[in-house]
């Protein structure tokens, strides 16, 4: 009988070490960012089918923010607002002059750099070597609907800090 007793207990303190090993190992795996999902995730850049995304940039250093988007609306569009922001507990923005001046006349199928300076990545959270995401708002309107007529398309970008 207590042979039985004797074989269980050390069937299952076997099992407990083995199972205190592996957690170890997870353990210090994700101590050294070996298992952090950011470095594995690749870039984005993400907007709604009115805007397709061509090319990003955020850059710690230099604290700046450039996107370059072609309009795909179907038609000249007006843009009236771009706001960006982040989810970190400080917001992203950028106070410096953003290129092209807004309100900013975009037509259709045509490509545009949109710069913008001044930002507060460190604030934000931005480190220079690790990815970050910025999320856009840009407000539009049609040119034949007029300003009364003002749509918003969220988009956001996640992308390694430069």
């Amino acid at each position: 009988m207590f042979r039985k007793s004797q074989a269980a207990l050390e069937f299952l303190t076997t099992y407990g070490w083995a199972i205190l090993v592996i957690l170890v190992m997870i353990g210090t795996l994700a101590y050294f960012g070996i298992l952090n999902p950011s470095k594995v995730l690749p870039n984005r850049c993400t907007f709604g089918a009115e805007f397709q995304c061509q090319d990003y940039q955020i850059s710690a250093t230099a604290n700046t923010f450039r996107l370059r988007l072609k309009n795909g609306v179907g038609e000249p569009i007006s843009i009236s607002a771009i706001t960006l922001g982040s989810e970190g507990s400080t917001s992203f923005a950028c106070a410096g002059a953003n290129t092209p001046a807004l309100p900013f006349s975009f037509t259709s199928g045509t490509v545009q750099d949109f710069v913008f300076n001044g930002c507060n990545s460190a604030l934000a959270g931005l480190v220079a070597g690790e990815k970050g995401k910025v999320l856009v708002t840009i407000t539009y309107n049609t040119a034949t609907s007029g300003a009364s007529y003002a749509r918003q398309v969220r988009g956001e970008v996640y992308a390694g800090v430069i």
